[in-house]
């Protein structure tokens, strides 16, 4: 039996980074193409630990590129297609819709476009829980929820959905969805507020918290993430769409204390407390509420969460703390050169 072969997009990125470490410590016989353009958070230090196992290759390129990705598929022949590459910030995309139309619906096209070509087994779009829109105070999100996006990222990632969805009715293209809660954990670029709490807190400096901070959302630790996407490729029936959740929802302010807490707990530093916060004008079109039913991939793939949040969280900050290293390069930009001296790349 030869080995599965994954060609994962973004794979540089807090996810998609952490998604090819799991790969990798749970399957011995497996093929994995990385394939990044490397934009400001791609950062292949996240991978430093793998970029010299035979199993694992890095190819630098943009998924908006259709003759690199033929050319790379066309050779590598996956099984697998597992599609992280996105522009994913609501605060960029609400300076430069452009950019994220074009790199989250086009970009998504060329893949699939290069899926059906060249026979991928599956291939999986990773999406979010905000293109569901927002909630009241009650209520879930399920995968029949219309969709209702309310910010130019979450459109276009909406727009990206329904363009695999109709891969599969079309051209039978064998096809999941997943669509998930808030991720933590290492590896995250500080623009995302569990990060950027970390390192204000380290800083010292004022930590910017949206409109009156109740705004709500659940939360999931990347590593559960990455164990569901792996049932969804692996159990997934094609076709099909998976709310991934961990029914922990926070709001801001709740996080954002909780992190000064255990930062202050781990420091014992007196800076470090709540009058480090400071609210700020609200986001545009922000969402209220989000949270996640999970239900269907919990009874149809067996699959359930196993990182408790105040656990998770904890640890979280902890690797931070332990490694101020990568915290500095993403300030000072240096991880951007990272690969030109592993790869000698430019």
């Amino acid at each position: 039996m030869s080995a599965k072969k994954y060609f994962i997009t973004g794979g540089a990125g807090f996810i998609g980074s952490n998604f090819i470490l799991f790969l990798l410590r749970k399957y011995r016989d497996i093929r994995i193409v990385n394939f990044d353009n490397l934009t400001y958070a791609g950062n292949l230090q996240n991978l430093a630990a793998v970029e010299n196992d035979p199993r694992y290759s890095f190819y630098k390129g943009n998924i908006c590129d259709t003759i690199t990705v033929g050319t790379v598929l066309a050779d590598f022949r996956p099984d697998y297609l597992v599609n992280f590459a996105a522009e994913s910030h609501v605060d960029r995309s609400i300076e430069s819709p452009d950019i994220f139309v074009t790199s989250n619906i086009q970009g998504t096209q060329n893949l699939l476009k290069a899926a059906l070509q060249y026979g991928v087994e599956k291939y999986l779009q990773i999406s979010t829980d905000e293109v569901y829109g927002s909630l009241g105070k009650t209520g879930y999100f399920t995968e029949s929820t219309p969709l209702k996006p309310r910010s130019p990222y979450s459109a276009s990632k909406a727009g990206a959905d329904l363009l695999t969805q109709a891969y599969f009715h079309t051209f039978d293209l064998p096809v999941n969805i997943t669509r998930c809660s808030n991720n933590y954990g290492r590896f995250q670029f500080p623009e995302k507020l569990i990060p950027l709490t970390i390192l204000h807190c380290l800083q010292g400096k004022k930590i910017p918290v949206y409109g009156d901070g109740k705004n709500i959302r659940d939360w999931i630790h990347v590593d559960d993430h990455c164990s569901a996407i792996d049932s969804v490729l692996s159990k997934g029936v094609p076709g099909e769409v998976y709310n991934i959740g961990s029914d922990n929802e926070r709001s801001n302010i709740e996080i954002v204390k909780s992190i000064i807490r255990i930062v202050g707990e781990f420091r014992k530093d007196p800076v470090v407390s709540d009058a480090l916060i400071h609210f700020v004008e609200d986001r545009k079109g922000h969402d209220r509420r989000y949270a996640i039913d999970a239900t269907k991939i919990h009874k149809e793939l067996n699959w359930c969460p196993s990182v408790a949040f105040e656990t998770g969280l904890k640890e979280t900050i902890a690797w931070y703390l332990e490694n101020p290293g990568w915290l500095d390069s993403i300030v000072s930009k240096e991880y951007l050169s990272y690969y030109q001296k592993v790869y000698g790349m430019r």
